[in-house]
């Protein structure tokens, strides 16, 4: 598969193992009584900061849990008048560059330098997508086919879904030279191969084709009688003979019958009587399938008529006659070729395609005056995302209990979708969103705050979705240097520690040991740890442990039992912070 090289490329493909983990520190909570200090449980979540930093600190509790990622990274354009700096030369940025890259960065292209800020982000979140999760990526052409490049690289070639196109403006600019961009890009990649979106509503203009020339019990519409495969499916290729007029129909070159023989012949019984016969018409049926007549078998039968032509004519007029044909049915009065009937209530919905229109998904035009009419006559973001854009990626991958990751949070759109959705249909849906710049309180947590409570006056009033969220703070680093960070709560050290043993989100376990994080496997976990205090593995301590499993392992500061001994008691030390695994 080729890969794409750029300077610095070498500095970034590993660099999210060496991103600290930071623990994530909640500032406050927000619901229908408004803004508090409490926590109030939610699972909604925003979080003011390096996004690179914070994906670190979701893993212990987030890895392979989201089922939908939706990010709108700076597009690279070289535009500086935008809010979010889309050059990609925002100090934070250029700062993190500097130290990641070294004095490689100086002479970094803006190409260079983007691909350098995604991959490490783009390898975290890979690890945070649920196994049957996708990932939707809105970009324009400037950096698209890199894009895509670096995600096959990530994610997987095959795990590619789609590169979506997004009309994103509903009246192309004339004063605008070469050849207008009316379109955005959503470059779509799965956790696996396989993956399937939902199907979406059908319209109006879809059911229209759906008519009942035959009185019959629904509506339905023509289609092919005929499957691909016919080498491959040679029992399925063969004669049928027309009820009216008399004529051997076969299948187009290269196809077979859809059905097998059986209820082909089943079908046909509607019209008038039918049996099976031996044409030794190999030839025919080897020109269908492409072969040589040598090779084609010999023991297919036709489908024929067994009364005279005229009768079974007669036969056939008077069901087309009745109306309320069988399943497949002769066209043009009964006297063309076979076709099949499908029922439109046997469709289901409509599968997405690869080009988003603003009729279903909005425009720009459209986002920034729902912005305007969010924050009182001003819009502070110039190139918002509509909520219906956001909308339609939670119809195409979401669910009623779906948890979205927005990692490039701007102005809040996803949050907006999710809460609409949730007061649609009285969904669970949760989502988190991430924003570095400064804004994520005033801008971002304000959007949300004003979509649960409600906002605009008189005829312009939007009612209040309800729902909650709480805003988080990036806090200290769980290691300094080679030790413990005594200013991390125990409990923060504690969920990292199980999650590192077993992969599994943490449950703090009631009663019995205050050191005991649980059992995973059979497996018992405790984390010996106390701040400002030395701590031992020894007997003492063995004899407190009250919790059964077929192994245990504890962390401590030290150990005071061999490891002959500690093995035949099937106990595993592992010394902090030494053997503290990093994510």
């Amino acid at each position: 598969m080729p890969t794409l090289e750029w300077i610095g490329k070498s500095k970034v493909i590993n660099h999210h193992q060496e991103v600290p983990f930071r623990v994530l520190e909640r500032k406050y909570s927000f619901d229908e009584s408004g803004q508090h200090n409490e926590d109030n449980g939610s699972e909604n979540m925003i979080i003011r900061g390096d996004n690179l930093e914070a994906l670190k600190a979701l893993l212990p509790r987030y890895e392979g849990r989201i089922k939908c990622i939706y990010i709108d990274p700076p597009y690279n354009t070289g535009n500086e008048g935008w809010v979010y700096n889309d050059n990609v030369n925002d100090p934070k940025i250029k700062k993190w560059l500097g130290e990641v890259v070294g004095k490689e960065g100086e002479d970094l292209t803006r190409h260079d330098k983007w691909l350098c800020m995604m991959y490490p982000r783009l390898k975290l979140l890979q690890k945070l997508l649920a196994d049957d999760g996708v990932i939707f990526i809105s970009i324009d052409d400037t950096e698209c086919s890199n894009l895509i490049l670096i995600c096959n690289e990530i994610f997987g070639a095959s795990n590619f879904v789609a590169n979506v196109s997004w009309q994103r403006t509903y009246s192309p600019r004339n004063d605008s030279k070469g050849i207008v961009s009316e379109v955005e890009h959503l470059v779509v990649f799965s956790k696996n191969p396989g993956w399937q979106p939902n199907k979406l509503p059908r319209t109006e203009a879809m059911d229209s084709r759906y008519k009942n020339p035959d009185n019959d019990v629904a509506p339905w519409k023509s289609s092919d009688a005929f499957a691909p495969g016919a080498a491959t499916h040679q029992g399925m290729v063969y004669a049928i003979q027309h009820p009216f007029t008399g004529e051997m129909l076969y299948p187009s070159n290269g196809r077979c019958w859809r059905y097998q023989q059986s209820s082909m012949l089943e079908y046909m019984q509607g019209w008038c009587n039918y049996r099976l016969e031996n044409l030794h018409d190999e030839k025919e049926r080897a020109r269908v399938c492409g072969i040589d007549e040598s090779a084609v078998r010999k023991d297919v039968l036709a489908i024929v008529l067994e009364e005279p032509l005229e009768v079974s004519a007669a036969k056939a007029q008077k069901v087309y006659n009745r109306g309320r044909w069988p399943g497949f049915y002769f066209t043009k009065g009964g006297y063309g070729g076979i076709a099949r009937k499908t029922y439109l209530e046997n469709v289901g919905g409509r599968l997405p395609t690869n080009l988003w229109m603003y009729e279903e998904t909005g425009h720009t035009d459209e986002a920034k005056k729902e912005l305007i009419s969010l924050f009182g006559g001003r819009s502070p973001f110039d190139t918002p995302k509509p909520t219906r854009l956001l909308d339609f990626v939670l119809k195409v991958a979401g669910t009623s209990e779906t948890l979205m990751l927005d990692s490039f949070a701007g102005s809040g759109t996803t949050a907006h979708a999710v809460l609409n959705a949730n007061k649609a249909d009285n969904g669970n849906r949760h989502f988190i969103l991430i924003e570095m710049m400064d804004y994520a309180d005033s801008i971002t947590a304000e959007r949300v705050k004003r979509v649960i409570k409600g906002y605009g006056e008189g005829k312009n009033a939007v009612e209040g979705t309800g729902g909650n969220f709480s805003f988080y703070d990036l806090g200290e680093p769980l290691l300094v240097g080679d030790c413990l960070n005594e200013a991390v709560a125990p409990e923060k050290i504690r969920e990292y520690i199980w999650f590192m043993e077993t992969k599994q989100p943490y449950a703090p376990p009631s009663g019995g040991s205050p050191y005991y994080l649980g059992k995973h496997n059979s497996t018992g976990y405790y984390f010996y740890y106390e701040p400002q205090r030395v701590t031992v593995l020894d007997y003492a301590f063995l004899s407190t442990i009250t919790e059964k499993a077929d192994g245990t392992v504890i962390y401590a500061d030290r150990c005071s039992i061999s490891e002959d001994k500690l093995a035949k008691i099937g106990v595993t030390f592992k010394k902090i912070p030494r053997d503290i695994s990093r994510l």
